[in-house]
């Protein structure tokens, strides 16, 4: 059996760890419990959040006992790692529906049924809301040096950019107590977290030794981050949730097959459950046939199904099929291919009993740039309406086209797919 910090080593999973030697030599030889954070500062968890959540799965699986916490105290503050400005503090009912949905989405990825390794999930809310503020600066302010706290990263670079408020300041603590906390109460030993978590996890390391003399670990994962450089994250504009609500099963699908050749072998390693030799022929396969994308398919299929389950995974191929001509569109259930249709150009329209003819929508969606340019691109025969060749340039849309009673899918050439969703009056 694999050695999991050789696992988590080869996957890239380890972006800074705490002595790695003595981190393994507990690991190997007991059962170690563990914490994983997760602050709701948003509406759900994303695939940033991903990372580690499998990575607590991995170690689960290799026999240690994990925790779920969720920041129920530490979302009102906001961790200002990685951030440029502060933090919008948002209500505490927000955070509080919050706490509650993101409950729901560590569940998913962590066995909790009963057993030597049963997961479990605890709040910060639990020990933070009642403590009070002379307590919490005489037990645990006293154990945090201010220069310690000024040389860290964040708080560095935010002074830098222009200060940092002392709410955000004192979250390094509030997380630090969490880990103390996690160690008195369930003898937990080690914390992952994000790499830009670092300062933060080392800090609850340190008070714990200050605190009660005990030697724990902390364990930092890399942050995955887009061909620019920059994160995935809730908080960039373009997130991918693990909320079908708030990214459906489809367009997740689509970010996963459409990754380059070049992220999928990384992507492969972090993200799924497969072994070190099925990757690495995976990476062959892209190597001597790129056109294939099977690395992309593989990952795109893992993905789906561990986040949304299998029917929501042939769903999303059989629309990502027909809406380029490999199959039925009117096949596809309506919530599918409204969510198809919104990863692609495409506009709504009001009509009365006759539809704008297929030039006008085709440029109205933007699949042209222009409604004489659609008519030539029709003319030519590189037209599509619901997957059929639309013969004439004067071509109109009639009711019975419209699938579920308000789409229409467009198509110029091969590739170029957009829609249109059509409110008629009744």
């Amino acid at each position: 059996m694999t050695d999991i910090i050789d696992d988590l080593t080869w996957r890239g999973l380890i972006a800074v760890s705490t002595d790695l030697h003595d981190l393994r030599k507990a690991l190997d030889t007991s059962q170690v419990t563990f914490y994983g954070g997760f602050d709701p500062t948003g509406p759900g968890l994303h695939i940033g959040n991903l990372v580690l959540l499998l990575t607590m799965r991995r170690l689960q699986l290799a026999g240690h006992r994990p925790i779920g916490l969720v920041g129920g105290a530490t979302g009102l503050i906001g961790d200002p790692s990685g951030k440029s400005v502060e933090r919008v503090l948002n209500s505490r009912d927000v955070v509080a529906g919050w706490v509650q949905r993101i409950r729901g989405e560590i569940s998913q990825y962590l066995d909790f049924a009963p057993g030597p390794a049963a997961a479990q999930m605890v709040s910060n809310l639990d020990w933070t809301g009642d403590l009070l503020a002379l307590d919490f600066l005489r037990d645990i302010g006293k154990h945090f040096p201010v220069n310690q706290m000024l040389s860290r990263e964040v708080v560095r670079a935010r002074l830098e950019e222009g200060g940092i408020s002392f709410t955000e300041f004192s979250y390094q603590i509030l997380q630090a107590n969490d880990y103390l906390e996690l160690h008195r109460r369930y003898d937990c030993s080690l914390q992952a977290g994000g790499s830009d978590q670092w300062g933060n996890l080392v800090s609850g390391v340190d008070l714990i030794r200050r605190v009660t003399g005990d030697v724990v670990h902390a364990l930092a994962t890399p942050l995955i981050t887009k061909s620019d450089g920059t994160k995935y994250g809730k908080t960039e504009g373009d997130a991918v949730w693990l909320n079908p609500k708030l990214t459906s099963p489809y367009a997740f699908y689509q970010f996963w097959i459409n990754r380059t050749d070049a992220e999928v072998p990384s992507l492969l390693r972090v993200y799924t459950f497969r072994s070190r030799e099925e990757i690495e022929e995976l990476e062959r396969a892209t190597i001597e046939r790129p056109a294939a994308r099977l690395a992309q398919r593989v990952l795109a299929d893992d993905l789906t199904i561990l986040v949304h389950g299998e029917e929501e995974l042939v769903r999303a191929v059989a629309a990502s099929k027909a809406l380029f001509g490999q199959g039925d569109l009117r096949e596809l259930d309506e919530g599918t291919l409204a969510a198809a249709l919104a990863e692609v150009p495409s506009v709504t329209v009001d009509a009365g009993d006759v539809l704008p003819p297929v030039a006008d929508l085709m440029a109205l969606a933007g699949l042209t740039d222009s409604k004489s340019d659609a008519r030539r691109a029709i003319a030519g025969g590189g037209a599509y309406l619901n997957n059929a060749k639309v013969a004439s340039p004067d071509a109109v849309p009639s009711a019975a086209d419209l699938l579920h009673g308000r789409f229409l899918v467009l198509r110029r050439g091969k590739r170029t797919v957009g829609g249109a969703e059509v409110r008629t009056a009744s």
